[in-house]
């Protein structure tokens, strides 16, 4: 799924218009990044965590060249899968329990073949 897509669902989901949904997705995720940058961390229950880790310097190699080249410290956003959410990944698909019920879960119907005879 991409953002596109999450978009669509939740205008679907929430009976909203797309731009409405939009919005709400920029907010969520414009805030969450507003908090990692100050260093804060992010908890969803049942979801996971996001936290920042802080990375030393070090000396590497450029892979092309084999030159060594020095990487500055840098700061990386790091997500902690939830319990719940681990748990579901992990089921079995005849016995997952879906979080909520969608028109896309109604059984569609099978395409059958073409039996054209000449």
């Amino acid at each position: 799924m991409n953002k596109s897509e999450l978009i669509d669902i939740i205008a679907e989901r929430a009976k909203t218009t797309r731009k409405r949904a939009e919005a709400v997705v920029n907010l969520i995720f414009d805030s969450m990044t507003e908090a990692l940058v100050k260093g804060d961390r992010i908890e969803i229950r049942g979801f996971g965590s996001f936290t920042t880790k802080n990375y030393g310097s070090y000396t590497g190699r450029n892979p092309r060249t084999g030159e060594t080249i020095d990487v500055p410290p840098k700061k990386l956003p790091f997500f902690k899968v939830g319990k719940e959410l681990k748990e579901r990944v992990d089921q079995k698909p005849e016995t997952a329990q879906p979080a909520v019920a969608t028109a896309a879960a109604e059984p569609v119907a099978a395409a059958t073949p073409a039996t054209d005879k000449a």
